[in-house]
């Protein structure tokens, strides 16, 4: 999938016209991007130079899949023996009759049935903002055309994109623009709660339900009630509080945790993810139901690093929204704003601004600034070798540099959610919370 495009499967807005024919594509693995056409006569997977769609992951076999058409929107796929077997939904298949969207493991790699990549019949916006999006490249007007109509619906959405790239401010501009933007607009961060606290801060609890519960609460949906609920970082909602989103959303009912009674509910859902929950469905580790009934419309926001030509507009943006005349957005400075890669997005963005108008204290318009896009805090400065100690203390004084700085980072750049950023560090939330302890970064 291209970053550069707004990805939209929906019955809600405009159909394309035409047969819809299918593709079997690799969205994840070493051969990403690979593809097949998908007809009525079987296509095989394998590493085998004969393949239909030949892949490099050394877990695949020789010849370990086959997929057909049967009807349109209707496919079979197939184990051809290989040594590794098919995942599919979290289940070891043999053979499975699946639809458009099914995404299956095979070794490292996952592979995904979908539609042949067709021209979105949405003409891109005039408009140059979309609530707080502001743009005015040919990709985020494409995109501002398909929210512009999801949010003239009470489609449920479902927004993807690099942490950073302002899906909070997609899910309150959606609102904003809707009918219910009277009612409240109720945000949850399901990755910055523990486990244990999920459920009840979705669903509330009574007095009583639990250890702590010394008083009656209502959740994120009752809250909501007549408005819109955004639930961020959506991967990280564990499988039994799955089941119970399901039926909330299928039912337009809650019952909080402890009581003995549903109440109604009337919202609109808008959830995000950085992550391809596709491939969490293929793993087993989120509810199929669950995602599809989610991903009614779906849109990707493309990182900043796709859309550089936007960069001027935010700039000014950004300078207007601190009470400051911009002037022309041009020379040294935008160029090293054009020249930087931003792994944070808008959001990294943003605080190079700040920093900058911070620093450059009575400065006139953008030229003026004093514009750096390192993290601003001496962090560029080599680690220190102290040669001053034993090898053994200087070695365990570096360490203790490193683990400080990379936890700093990590957690800034993670706005300080303990769980996005132990995805990012590739530690466990207990090993991630007891070294940010030990160097006083946590109480």
């Amino acid at each position: 999938m291209s970053e550069l495009s707004a990805t939209v499967y929906s019955e809600a807005l405009p159909p394309v016209t035409g047969d819809v024919r299918a593709q079997l594509v690799v969205v994840e693995g070493r051969d990403r991007g690979r593809g097949v056409r998908v007809g009525a006569d079987e296509v095989v997977v394998g590493t085998q130079a004969g393949c239909d769609l030949v892949l490099t992951d050394v877990r695949v076999s020789g010849r370990h899949m086959a997929v057909r058409e049967d009807g349109p929107g209707r496919f079979t796929a197939r184990d051809l023996g290989s040594r590794n077997g098919i995942l599919y939904q979290g289940s070891v298949i043999s053979e499975a009759v699946v639809g458009l969207g099914a995404t299956f493991k095979l070794g490292h790699s996952f592979v995904r049935i979908q539609p042949l990549v067709r021209p979105l019949e949405v003409a891109p916006s005039q408009a140059r903002r979309f609530g707080d999006l502001v743009a005015e490249g040919l990709a985020m007007r494409e995109l501002f055309a398909v929210l512009e109509l999801a949010a003239g619906s009470d489609a449920t959405v479902l927004i993807e994109g690099e942490t950073g790239t302002g899906k909070e401010l997609c899910a309150r501009a959606i609102h904003d623009a809707g009918a219910r933007r009277q009612g409240p607009f109720v945000a949850v961060d399901c990755g910055a709660l523990p486990e244990g606290l999920i459920e009840s801060e979705l669903m509330g609890h009574v007095r009583g339900a639990f250890t702590g519960a010394t008083s009656q609460r209502a959740g994120a949906f009752a809250r909501a009630h007549g408005g819109t609920i955004f639930l961020d970082e959506l991967g990280c909602v564990p499988a039994p509080v799955q089941a119970r989103l399901l039926r909330v959303i299928e039912e337009r009912a809650v019952r909080a945790v402890g009581a003995d009674r549903e109440r109604p509910v009337d919202v609109r859902i808008v959830a995000a993810s950085p992550d391809d929950l596709d491939t969490r469905v293929a793993e087993g580790s989120f509810r199929a139901d669950l995602f599809y009934r989610l991903s009614v419309i779906r849109v990707h926001l493309p990182p900043l690093r796709a859309r550089r030509e936007d960069i001027p507009a935010l700039v000014t943006e950004l300078m207007r929204r601190r009470g400051l005349e911009p002037g022309p957005i041009a020379g040294s400075n935008l160029d090293l704003l054009m020249a930087h890669d931003w792994p944070g997005n808008v959001r990294e963005l943003r605080n190079v601004i700040d920093r900058a108008v911070a620093l450059s204290p009575g400065s006139e318009g953008f030229a003026g600034l004093r514009v750096s896009v390192g993290p601003g805090s001496g962090d560029d400065d080599p680690l220190p070798v102290r040669s001053d100690l034993g090898y053994v203390a200087a070695k365990e004084a570096l360490v203790s540099a490193f683990e400080r700085r990379y936890l700093r980072d990590v957690m800034a750049r993670c706005e300080g959610n303990l769980s996005a950023a132990a995805r990012a560090s590739g530690l466990d939330r207990k090993r991630l919370r007891a070294l940010l302890r030990k160097h006083g970064l946590r109480s």
